[in-house]
């Protein structure tokens, strides 16, 4: 049985899913944490990639979405500030040795984006925006039925635009971008920064784990986590303002566990939207929805990727 597989790698999990040649019903799928003690994340990738090799099957290409930035040309990641070791590493390279097929590497997001608009919410759709909420934050664009990557591959790196000029720090190693401000750990953060500040917290304990739990602490009451989704939200609405500026999609699909907070996030997301954005007619007919693959995005759209490169 010939197999294509296709892996998305984020900061917290891997998934992997192999397919037949012909088809986006997985053959078999997996999921694992992305880093343990002892063992690389190259590692890890490497034992996704057998776990979901049916016995017998014969792997034709090997399709990766993970962080970036990196170049899709060579497969090398520059830098993945949310996953370990991952500098200056030649991801395509080294898998290409290890199961000597061709391999095909592209930004995660970017490829969320793409299996959106070929199989999930953006269906139809000639320009989105898709916006992944999660360790991080990813985005992806279509403009025009075309996926803009950039002359390097480089290209809609939305989550580090600055919205807060020398702000809290950034998993990239700068300031004030959204990621900062809006990701799970930022909300936390932000969150821990008020109670430092003398707010209270009797739901939580003053006890986070996780931006799910200031989640769970805001539809239980609790006015700090409420207020940490309304800076959060406020802030993504702020940005977003501008992406429609630039892109003028007809739809935005906002993907990753933050995004699943609903209205605790998108409520003040679209009241900032509203306020910032300077014509009202960028917001005529725009569509604003969940992600219809959830999880699977990634997953679906390196493998139409894939196929599509290497036909």
């Amino acid at each position: 049985m010939a197999v294509l597989i296709s892996l998305d790698i984020g900061g917290t999990s891997i998934r992997a899913a192999s397919y037949p040649l012909i088809g986006e019903e997985p053959v078999q799928h997996f999921k694992s944490t992305t880093s343990t003690p002892g063992e690389t994340v190259f590692d890890r990738v490497c034992q996704s990639i057998r776990q979901v090799s049916p016995t017998g099957s014969e792997i034709k290409a090997i399709g990766v979405a993970t962080a970036g930035p990196l170049d899709p040309h060579t497969g090398f990641i520059f830098d993945a500030p949310n996953i370990p070791g991952w500098k200056d590493f030649p991801l395509g390279e080294r898998l290409q040795q290890e199961f000597h097929v061709p391999v095909v590497v592209e930004n995660d997001a970017n490829m969320a984006a793409y299996g959106e608009w070929k199989f999930g919410a953006g269906v139809g759709h000639h320009d989105l925006l898709y916006l992944t909420i999660s360790t991080g934050i990813g985005a992806g664009v279509i403009s025009s039925d075309v996926l803009i990557s950039g002359c390097r591959g480089l290209g809609a790196e939305l989550g580090h635009v600055t919205v807060i000029p020398d702000g809290p720090l950034c998993s990239c190693g700068k300031r004030g971008h959204l990621e900062a401000i809006s990701s799970g750990p930022a909300i936390v953060s932000y969150y821990l920064q008020l109670l430092k500040e003398g707010g209270k917290s009797t739901p939580l304990n003053n006890v986070l784990l996780s931006a799910r739990d200031v989640s769970l602490a805001a539809q239980a009451g609790d006015l700090l986590a409420r207020k940490a989704f309304q800076y959060a939200g406020s802030h993504l609405g702020l940005a977003l303002a501008g992406f429609i500026h630039i892109f003028n999609p007809s739809i935005i699909i906002l993907g990753g566990g933050v995004s699943q907070s609903g209205v605790l996030l998108t409520d003040p997301m679209m009241e900032r939207m509203r306020l910032e954005v300077m014509e009202p007619n960028y917001l005529k007919d725009l569509q604003v929805l969940p992600s219809k693959l959830g999880d699977d995005a990634g997953l679906v759209g390196i493998l139409a990727f894939t196929r599509q490169t290497l036909s």
